[in-house]
């Protein structure tokens, strides 16, 4: 009985599905705004069930909504970026990262200057949605904005509203962003502040603010313009890093080589320093200079006092300031460093201005000695790990696999590994007083990192270490999926050297597998099994949900290597065909199918009447369907069920 509802269950999921689904209507719209610039709005309607994603998603993330404007030589001008409302933004457990989208629908602007005559402008959009349970191919739509046909907007009034919108959306998506700078900046402060150059400066400090002024209140507003003269310094320096960079460049370092091969040059420059190897100081000129204006009295001698520290403690503070505008930077807002040296210099100004109002909790403070060395030589082990994510970025992105998954996370493992043996007393560096005993909070801090450099052992044979997944590489990206000292996983047997033509194993569980249609069926003629079609997609959320929860049990598992013949056909693959390969749509007349996952999406849709993923096929040699073709599956039972049944009819007419 549980069988055949299963096997009920089944065609319903098979009938529900094969069908073309258009579940987004795209309507234009045109607002002018002056003799010369319009408005251009493009309108998103969106079916009940169904999400379009944004412009802006994460790299390796899903496709994002793209527009493309024909210029037509120069009759027109693209002012700005295309605007986009709020949308949804959720934590995908697939992607594991943010990712935006629309339901309903959804409204992008563009405003244009034209430079002609023209009245009729054309454009593409590339878009892809996304249900419950499958999601479609990249789609092309030609959009055409009809100019004569637009909607008078008086004084400019439209272009002003679209600015507020823009700065508006921007600042909410990337508020969390700007948050997360500042509450790293705010505690790097504090952080800097336990560092040997600017502990000692707080007492005396602050005691030449009480002693020299005449009355506690003259003393606590000194202290308090000295601090918001530090802030002041700090936030200029933050500025003009914003300034020589530019919005483009930083938006640009994230992926940048250069930028980030400089950045980890820089930061293990930071590292040997705080490691004791040398110190990074201004000229004393410079400092000599300063404090000459800080005897002059009055704010401005407040101002250079403020300046003279910044001067003196820059062998301590640099390192963590350069490490901070780095990393603001490479955030890619132009703002970032801004907000970035507002928290550390809040944080650093925040002491001199309450211990001035309080002088008496100087008495709690701790004394120096050698364990402001110890903050140094800690945050020393930090920027040497936070280096290698740059080397890193840099890396992924040439594609050079020299600083892959395994050893990458080696190099952190022997880090902070290193890190926990010099918090237990066994190493020590230049500077260091002798180390009589371990103090409780030194004991705490050993174990911490003595427990995460244990966490990410795993990780060199094939952990995720989720709490690490913001630096390291991705596990794909390694020497092998299956981690250090593993060849394969799973039952299969399969000699990597002597796979057929066109075929890879599919890791973690080494399933056979061809992402070429015509190679794959040639094997399975062969080797006389019957073929699965798997219609994916890079970016495609059920499909990976498939192979992540349904493919890896043992019952479906055992059936994908060795019962089938697996031909993978990725739709949104943006690959170029060979030139031999390119040819006329039959679905869109007068367009070229122009690359690989245009093919496989046309294949999908002609053949099989239905253009979502994931989508499997059970076929036998002359490309006959041995059962209905299903979509997402989630029941492991069920879907195991479909390949029994579909091989099971494929061992029955090949035997005869």
């Amino acid at each position: 009985m549980k069988k055949l509802i299963l096997i009920f269950s089944l065609l319903c999921v098979t009938f529900g599905n094969s069908q073309i689904v258009e579940p987004v209507k795209w309507q234009t719209s045109v607002e002018k705004i002056s003799e010369s610039k319009y408005m251009l709005i493009a309108k998103a309607n969106i079916e009940a069930g169904w999400h379009l994603y944004s412009q802006n998603v994460p790299e390796n993330g899903p496709i994002p909504t793209t527009f493309m404007f024909d210029d037509e030589n120069g009759a027109f001008k693209i002012v700005g970026n295309t605007i986009e409302e709020e949308g949804h933004t959720i934590d995908d457990p697939i992607f594991e990262m943010k990712i935006k989208f629309f339901e309903k629908n959804a409204i992008f602007e563009q405003l244009v200057e034209v430079l002609g005559d023209k009245t009729t402008l054309k454009g593409v959009v590339e878009f892809m949605v996304c249900d419950d349970s499958r999601c479609l191919p990249p789609t092309e739509v030609d959009l055409q904005f009809n100019l004569s046909d637009s909607n008078v907007v008086a004084n400019d009034s439209k272009l002003q509203v679209t600015e507020v919108a823009t700065v508006d959306v921007n600042a909410k998506d990337s508020k969390k962003g700007l948050l997360g700078i500042f509450l790293i900046a705010f505690l790097s402060g504090f952080t800097a502040l336990l560092t040997p150059c600017v502990f000692p400066m707080i007492p005396m400090t602050v005691s030449f603010f009480t002693k020299q002024s005449k009355t506690k209140a003259a003393g606590i507003k000194n202290a308090i313009i000295y601090g918001l003269s530090i802030i002041v310094i700090y936030v200029l320096l933050g500025i003009l890093v914003s300034l020589i960079f530019g919005a483009d460049a930083l938006n640009a370092l994230s992926t940048n080589v250069w930028f980030n091969i400089i950045f980890f040059i820089l930061l293990l420059v930071f590292a040997a320093s705080f490691l004791g190897a040398f110190e990074i100081m201004l000229p004393n000129s410079w400092a000599n200079k300063v404090d000459s204006q800080a005897d002059r009295g009055g704010l401005i001698g407040i101002f250079f006092m403020a300046l003279a520290l910044a001067i003196v403690s820059f062998s301590c503070t640099g390192p963590i300031v350069g490490t901070l505008l780095v990393e603001a930077a490479a955030g890619g807002s132009q703002v970032g460093p801004i907000i970035g040296m507002l928290g550390f210099s809040l944080a650093i100004a925040l002491p001199f201005a309450l211990f001035a109002a309080f002088p008496g909790w100087l008495n709690s403070l701790p004394k120096s000695g050698g364990w402001l060395n110890t903050v140094k030589v800690v945050l020393g082990f930090l920027e040497l790990a936070l280096a290698f994510k740059f080397l890193s970025n840099a890396d992924l992105v040439l594609q050079l696999h020299w600083l892959e998954r395994e050893v990458f996370i080696a190099i952190w493992i022997a880090v902070f590994g290193t890190l926990a043996f010099y918090l237990f007393g066994k190493i020590q560096l230049p500077h260091d007083s002798p180390l009589t005993h371990i103090s409780v909070g030194r004991l705490g801090l050993g174990l911490l990192v003595i427990s995460f450099t244990i966490y990410m052992i795993p990780g060199l044979w094939g952990a995720p270490l989720n709490l690490i997944s913001a630096f390291s590489p991705p596990q794909h990206y390694s020497e092998s999926p299956y981690g250090v000292g593993n060849t394969q996983l799973g039952s299969g047997s399969t000699n990597h050297d002597d796979l057929p033509e066109g075929a890879h194993l599919m890791p973690p569980h080494d399933i056979l597998a061809f992402d070429d249609y015509d190679k794959g069926l040639a094997y399975a003629k062969k080797v006389g099994k019957p073929v699965m079609i798997d219609f994916t997609g890079y970016a495609c959320v059920n499909c990976r949900k498939m192979e992540q929860n349904v493919w890896v049990k043992s019952k479906v598992l055992e059936k994908l290597k060795n019962d089938v013949i697996l031909i993978s056909l990725y739709v949104d693959d943006k690959r170029p065909l060979e030139a031999s390969e390119v040819v006329d749509s039959k679905l869109k007349p007068g367009k070229k199918l122009k690359y690989i996952g245009q093919k496989w999406s046309e294949l999908q849709t002609i053949k099989y009447k239905t253009n979502t993923q994931p989508m499997y096929v059970l076929m036998d040699h002359n490309e006959e369907n041995l059962i209905d073709p299903v979509a997402y599956t989630p029941d492991v039972d069920l879907y195991n069920t479909w390949l029994e049944k579909g091989i099971s009819n494929f061992n029955s007419s090949f035997l005869k």
